[in-house]
C-alpha cells in the first residue's frame, strides 16, 4: 500500500453510506460506514482527513506483490444518509472517476441479515442515501454492495426507523461476520475477482 498525497484521479472511489455521530454507531443503518473502515483497515491506508464532506483516505493497494496497483480512495460522506450526494459528487469531480467505478455500501433491509450481494445500476429500493447520489450524480449507474440488515415484522415508518437506526440486534460476532462478509465482496469488485461474487445474484 502506498499512500497518495493531495487528490489524484482514482481507479475506483468506495462510499460507505451512514449517519455521522456517536449515537449511530453500530446501528444497521451505518452498516455501510462499517464496511468501509474494514477496507481502509485492511488497505492500510492510514489515518483519514477531512475532505469533500467527509472521511477521506487515498492510497494505492494491491491485491498480490508484484501486481499492478489499484488507486483507490474511501469516502464516508458526514452529510446524513439523506444528502450522501453533496459529498460524493465533488469528490466524484475531482478524482475523474465514471460512475461505474463507484462502489457504494449500503444496509439493505428488504434482504435478510447476513444476505449480501452487489449490483450496477438498478432500483433505489427507497433508500435515502442512494436517492441523494442519484440526485446528485444524475444517473443511478454506481456499483452497490447490497448488506443485507433484515427487516423488523412491521411496515410501520416510525418501527422501521427506529430497527434500523437502534443498535444492532444481532450477536455480535453474526455482525463481525457480516461486516467481513461485505468487505471481503467489495474488495473482490475492485480487485476485478468478479467470480468471486457469482454465487450471489446480481440484483
Amino acid at each position: 500500500m502506498a499512500l497518495l498525497g493531495g487528490t489524484t484521479p482514482v481507479d475506483w472511489l468506495v462510499v460507505g453510506l451512514g449517519n455521522p455521530g456517536s449515537q449511530y454507531e453500530r446501528t444497521p443503518h451505518n452498516a455501510g460506514f462499517q464496511v468501509a473502515r474494514e477496507l481502509v483497515r485492511r488497505w492500510d491506508l492510514g489515518k483519514g482527513r477531512a475532505k469533500f464532506r467527509g472521511e477521506f483516505w487515498q492510497g494505492t493497494v494491491r491485491e498480490f506483490p508484484g501486481e499492478d496497483p489499484t488507486r483507490v480512495a474511501v469516502l464516508l460522506p458526514q452529510t446524513f444518509m439523506n444528502e450522501s450526494g453533496r459529498s460524493v459528487s465533488p469528490a466524484r469531480g475531482q478524482l475523474k472517476v465514471p460512475l461505474e467505478r463507484i462502489l457504494v455500501l449500503h444496509d439493505e433491509i428488504d434482504l435478510a441479515f447476513a444476505d449480501v450481494r452487489w449490483r450496477l445500476a438498478g432500483g433505489l429500493a427507497g433508500h435515502n442515501g442512494l436517492k441523494s447520489l442519484k440526485r446528485e450524480l444524475g444517473e443511478p449507474t454506481f456499483g452497490r454492495v447490497r448488506i443485507g440488515v433484515g427487516r423488523p415484522a412491521s411496515t410501520d415508518p416510525e418501527i422501521v426507523s427506529g430497527y434500523v437506526l437502534g443498535k444492532w440486534r444481532q450477536p455480535e460476532h453474526e455482525v463481525e461476520d457480516l461486516i467481513t462478509t461485505s468487505a471481503d465482496i467489495a474488495e473482490s469488485i475492485v480487485f476485478g475477482r468478479r467470480e468471486l461474487v457469482a454465487a450471489k445474484p446480481n440484483g
